[in-house]
């Protein structure tokens, strides 16, 4: 199986899943979401591999979707539509990438997501959706755009942080580095960058030893636990609300912002403190030509 995205490995029982886009930090393109997918049931057809492992090439795990490419372009993009939208379109596209996602949570084998340089926005759902954390003291982790033009569509952060922390890393959008995602239990160990691939190997070493069928007694357990709370349903809503944040006022403001003066300006603006809502203007939208 050939990947344009991403490059997979496999070796003493374990597959590994390298994000492969370096040179724009590993960024969410068309078609990574799916390969993922293929990736993991590739790994799952395997049957001499117990652990897979995912991790990102060059200076971090993974950018996210391109939010400047999709921001600063004018016209219709694969974020935002012309108004009036049509959510349903919106719903379809985000739920694919999302289940897509998933396909790490689900597989029967465990899933453990090697951070280093920074996991935001998407590229937190990503890590997110494995089963272990392992990064980088100095990484950094968390969804900058649930300030405006986002929510995360897996979800995971509630049901990996109760609701007080979840509320936090939601609303705020802030990024945490990974000795605070050790503190807060998003995180199983943080250590210096130059020791990460030895802790990742301890965890696997951990796992690669226990029969295939154990691994997935023992997942499966706690994963129905999670979907008897609604996991299914939550990400239903927050994927509908991820394309309702792009195209409310607050988030057609943003985008307009960013064309105009830039993404990194837009950004500054928005997480300045300053109230957006004296910013937007709340006049009707224009009727499609």
């Amino acid at each position: 199986m050939t990947f344009r995205t991403l490059r997979y490995d496999a070796d003493g029982r374990v597959a590994t899943i390298t994000l492969n886009r370096p040179e724009h930090f590993n960024a969410i393109a068309h078609g990574m979401p799916a390969e993922i997918r293929r990736a993991v049931e590739q790994a799952e057809a395997d049957p001499d591999i117990h652990v897979i492992v995912v991790r990102g090439a060059g200076p971090g795990f993974c950018g996210g979707y391109d939010l400047k490419h999709y921001a600063e372009r004018k016209g219709e993009t694969g974020g935002s539509q012309e108004m009036p939208w049509d959510p349903t379109l919106d719903f379809a596209a985000m739920w694919r990438n999302t289940q897509d996602f998933m396909s790490l949570w689900r597989a029967s084998k465990p899933t453990v997501a090697r951070v280093h340089g920074a996991a935001v926005a998407g590229g937190s759902d990503i890590a997110l959706c494995c089963d272990f954390l392992i990064m980088a003291e100095d990484a950094r982790i968390g969804y900058p755009p649930a300030r405006v033009w986002g929510v995360p569509t897996p979800a995971m952060w509630v049901y990996r942080l109760g609701p007080q922390m979840a509320k936090r890393m939601m609303m705020t959008g802030d990024l945490i580095d990974g000795r605070e995602a050790v503190r807060i239990g998003l995180a199983l160990e943080a250590v210096p960058e130059a020791g990460l691939d030895a802790a990742v190997e301890r965890l696997v070493g951990r796992l690669r030893g226990i029969p295939r069928n154990q691994l997935m007694m023992t997942k499966t357990v706690v994963n129905q636990a999670y979907d008897n709370m609604g996991l299914n349903n939550t990400q239903m809503f927050a994927t509908l609300f991820d394309g309702v944040a792009r195209h409310s006022p607050e988030g057609l403001w943003f985008r307009e912002r960013a064309q105009e003066v830039g993404f990194k300006q837009a950004v500054a603006e928005r997480d300045s403190g300053a109230p957006i809502a004296a910013h937007v203007s709340r006049r009707p939208p224009r009727p499609a030509e």
